[in-house]
């Protein structure tokens, strides 16, 4: 949107400083998306929207060499639950300079529990023809090699940067972590700690 004389709005620049969850997949991202929308930002959730339309955006954007959320609604503020962003954390950082980071992260034997479980209800809603997706099969080895190789170089790209948090919410659903990251004041309510009813069975999405 440009101001009356012709500059750019900041909140509608594309290349604006953005907030992105970076944590796998089962590692409470819904919670992390309910969070940031109390806070005030456009947050999109790729579980909770059509995440393959939007990982084919992505894909294409970054095909063609251009920032990688080029394709996607210029309004939004935050993403989470996007795998296709979620790995490619350093080109983000170079596009999208002043952004925020947060690495989502549970115990990881409780993370392939819930990712064996979303498998499992995937089989039995593709057996009924109500999924189309490819999340089908467990592969806890590959799925342990996936968590250490992504924390690990996260770790090691951030590592000392005041822009990055890592929080475990399954542990401890706060709102002074994410507050204190983006110099924002805490909210009355509670922290949004998304299917807190499944924590005996995995946790929290």
């Amino acid at each position: 949107m440009a101001d009356v004389d012709g500059t750019i709005d900041a909140e509608s620049a594309a290349d604006r400083p953005r907030v992105f969850g970076i944590g796998l997949n089962k590692t409470a991202t819904t919670s992390f998306h309910e969070a940031l929308t109390i806070l005030g930002y456009r947050s999109l959730h790729g579980g909770l929207s059509d995440g393959p339309e939007i990982e084919r955006s992505i894909l294409r954007a970054h095909d063609a060499g251009m920032p990688l959320l080029s394709y996607l609604d210029q309004r939004i503020d935050a993403f989470s639950d996007l795998g296709v962003l979620s790995r490619r954390f350093r080109l983000l950082d170079q596009q999208y300079p002043g952004s925020h980071f947060v690495l989502t992260v549970r115990p990881i034997e409780a993370w392939i529990d819930s990712r064996r479980r979303h498998v499992e209800r995937n089989l039995q809603l593709k057996a009924k023809g109500e999924y189309e997706g490819t999340f089908l099969v467990v592969d806890e080895e590959k799925w342990r090699h996936e968590w250490n190789d992504h924390t690990g170089r996260v770790h090691a790209y951030f590592d000392g940067r005041d822009d990055f948090l890592e929080i475990d919410i399954t542990a401890s659903p706060r709102w002074g972590p994410f507050c204190q990251l983006l110099g924002l004041e805490e909210p009355e309510g509670p922290f949004p700690w998304e299917n807190r009813d499944k924590v005996r069975s995995g946790g929290p999405r």
